[in-house]
């Protein structure tokens, strides 16, 4: 019975040290635009104890905790002017194309940037991709704008339309990284309205009280799960040296 109490608090310390991570990722990405907020899903498994009879109580079963997967929470953050003429947001559904050393992959994150190839990019550098392909402006352009369409335009006229699209199943959708999605085993297609911002950022959709609060919660049931343990091992030892005087 003590070694599987000490292992049943040991698989809930695993489950409470993802859950931290994923919790720690959350709060690091308070401030990054377009960020998805991610939590993690847990499963009891349940095992019958060792005995030599099948068990016939429902005492008789030992149940553990499983860090079965994660989610990403894909409501829309916060939206919040900028005046950057580089900064764009997608109001509603949809997704920003970009061009990955993996192959296209989709982000919410409209920061975007002009590299020194004159390409427009994310913040990580990789290619805001149009319809047509990358978008590149010469050093003497000037007066970028989005569109509601997403056409981009700039004193050298129309550059191409931004590839915004929607997918069937978001829950599908594969963090790659770098704020950005792969499609995993979601159909992506071109979005068929999208309602582009210029001058606008989507903020993290993560609160970083809900965040805190968890946290704490989270280091509070660890310790207390370190202390059973360390009680239970402490008794252990103590059963088995009382054996041993009395053999």
């Amino acid at each position: 019975m003590m070694e599987n109490a000490q292992l049943i608090g040991l698989s809930q310390q695993m489950a409470l040290r993802r859950r931290m991570d994923v919790i720690a990722n959350n709060i690091a990405n308070l401030q990054t635009s377009g960020f998805r907020g991610e939590s993690v899903v847990f499963e009891e498994y349940q095992m019958a104890k060792a005995e030599m009879n099948a068990p016939s109580r429902a005492d008789s079963i030992i149940s553990y905790v499983v860090d079965r997967a994660s989610y990403r929470d894909h409501s829309a953050g916060t939206m919040r002017q900028t005046g950057s003429p580089l900064d764009v947001a997608i109001g509603g559904q949809g997704f920003f194309t970009v061009e990955t050393p993996d192959g296209p992959a989709y982000t919410r994150d409209g920061g975007f940037q002009i590299d020194a190839n004159g390409q427009l990019v994310t913040a990580a550098g990789y290619p805001v991709m149009s319809e047509g392909g990358p978008i590149t402006f010469a050093a003497d352009e000037s007066g970028i704008t989005f569109s509601a369409d997403g056409t981009v335009s700039s004193s050298a006229g129309e550059k191409g339309r931004l590839a915004i699209v929607t997918v069937d199943d978001v829950s599908l959708l594969k963090a790659q990284g770098d704020n950005v999605f792969a499609a995993g085993d979601a159909v992506a297609q071109p979005a068929e309205d999208p309602r582009l911002m210029q001058g606008v950022l989507e903020g993290s959709n993560v609160s970083g009280v809900t965040q805190m609060t968890d946290m704490v919660s989270v280091n509070r049931t660890y310790q207390s799960i370190a202390k059973i343990i360390e009680r239970t091992d402490e008794l252990r030892r103590s059963t088995l040296s009382t054996l041993s005087r009395n053999s």
